[in-house]
């Protein structure tokens, strides 16, 4: 594979593939229901297949597929537990692997990025990559003074392959649907759409990557890795490497598990305050968690910037839900928007819809689990739900629309840790209106 597939047609069939493929799987396992096949075995084979369809195609498309299907990562957690298997295993894999780009294709990335000496930068470059991921993939090599450096390479085509795909799939996103249950397509490709572009220069990047650096020099809990050097295409950055937060996700014991956990709520809480940014790409194939307890923090191509810091109307929106002050809580979400207009909605129910929500900060330590985010999901998505028609009449203003996706797909990764976190503190810590109204 020379570089991403670029074709429109090309690109646009592959992902068509996928709702007609389990249109015709479908088919076919009514066909043998009705001769007598097991239900319940049939309709787990159609899942695999489902999934392991999902992940070669959007593996091999990158760009915009494949990000799509990292974002899909995050949410896992919310599937119920009978259909979620086979889509956890082929969502995880799309955390951090790709198929590779040929070494001459990447030499000719780094020859056009650096200049035609590329080599001389280097004591040692590895052809073959150690990561891979939507739209780039990264490399060992050792800089010419003698540090381990992680070269990361974008991939020829990834620019117009990002946000063609993001287009059709914005098209396709009914057909999808069923692919992903329990998850809200439609409006997570539109998110994704808005902010991709930010990902394509990787000096954007580095300079993003080198205010989280700076302000996280020193941490005791968490690790930025510096940026050394930067192109459109290109971006060098020390090398350091831990067990990837899958990892610990499959197969960690519960001290690793609540340490990761603790560690990623620190990071994202008190990220806005520290450096005025938000990482906004929260999946696991983006942390790791090094030997000494320290959180690994990568990727930093999708970041909001936040020049206040975490919004205190959130904040105080948060306090009200959590002291029950419902008639204060909705005068305040109609004044920021929260409220669609026109619609005709109680104090009472929308408390009732965000108190689910606010349990995690009601005691000292909260245990995160796959069932919890299960039954949030439930809860505001069936539609015999009093609480499902509180969400219709609810807005997400487009500017918390990023800070609404990172939180929640924060909570998401770390109930498939199934961590306990002792995020009230970590929470009152950062951001004290949350708890304590101002003067």
């Amino acid at each position: 594979m020379a570089d991403i597939p670029r074709s429109g047609a090309r690109r646009t069939a592959k992902l068509a593939s996928l709702p007609l493929g389990v249109a015709g799987r479908a088919a076919a396992g009514w066909g043998r229901r009705m001769v007598g096949g097991d239900g319940e075995e049939i309709s787990a084979q159609l899942s695999a297949r489902s999934a392991e369809q999902l992940f070669a195609v959007l593996g091999e498309l990158k760009g915009g597929a494949m990000k799509f299907g990292q974002a899909l990562s995050i949410f896992e957690a919310a599937v119920p537990d009978e259909l979620a298997q086979p889509y956890r295993e082929a969502l995880t894999k799309l955390q951090s692997a790709a198929p590779p780009m040929p070494a001459k294709d990447t030499h000719r990335v780094l020859a056009e990025q650096l200049g035609r000496g590329w080599r001389e930068r280097f004591t040692e470059f590895e052809d073959e990559p150690a990561a891979a991921a939507s739209i780039g993939q990264v490399h060992r090599g050792v800089w010419h003074d003698g540090r381990e450096v992680a070269v990361k390479v974008q991939y020829p085509g990834a620019d117009e392959a990002l946000l063609a795909d993001l287009r059709q799939l914005g098209r396709f996103s009914r057909l999808i649907q069923p692919l992903v249950p329990g998850m809200e397509v439609k409006p997570l490709i539109a998110e994704l759409r808005d902010r991709m572009a930010e990902e394509l220069d990787y000096r954007d990047e580095a300079d993003k990557q080198r205010a989280f650096a700076k302000a996280f020099a020193d941490d005791p809990e968490i690790k930025v890795p510096r940026v050394f050097a930067s192109a459109p295409k290109v971006m060098i950055t020390e090398w350091v490497r831990g067990t990837p937060l899958s990892e610990v996700i499959r197969a960690g014991d519960q001290a690793t598990r609540d340490l990761a956990g603790m560690r990623l709520a620190q990071f994202q809480y008190s990220s806005p305050p520290r450096v005025r940014l938000l990482h906004a790409d929260p999946h696991p194939g983006n942390f790791q968690l090094m030997d000494d307890g320290r959180l690994l923090v990568f990727d930093y191509g999708l970041v909001g910037r936040l020049p206040e810091g975490s919004p205190l109307v959130l904040q105080h929106m948060c306090r009200m839900a959590l002291n029950g002050e419902s008639a204060r809580l909705i005068e305040l979400m109609r004044e920021e928007g929260f409220v669609r207009p026109g619609m005709r909605l109680t104090a009472e129910e929308v408390l009732s819809y965000l108190a689910p929500f606010t349990e995690p900060l009601l005691s000292e330590t909260f245990r995160f689990s796959r069932r919890w985010i299960q039954e949030q999901a439930e809860r505001v998505g069936d539609l015999r739900s009093p609480d499902f028609r509180t969400g219709r009449a609810l807005n997400l203003p487009p500017h918390h629309l990023l800070i609404h996706r990172v939180t929640f797909g924060v909570l998401a990764v770390m109930c498939q840790l199934g961590a306990e976190v002792p995020l009230r503190g970590i929470v009152e810590h950062w951001q004290p209106a949350t708890f304590t109204e101002p003067a």
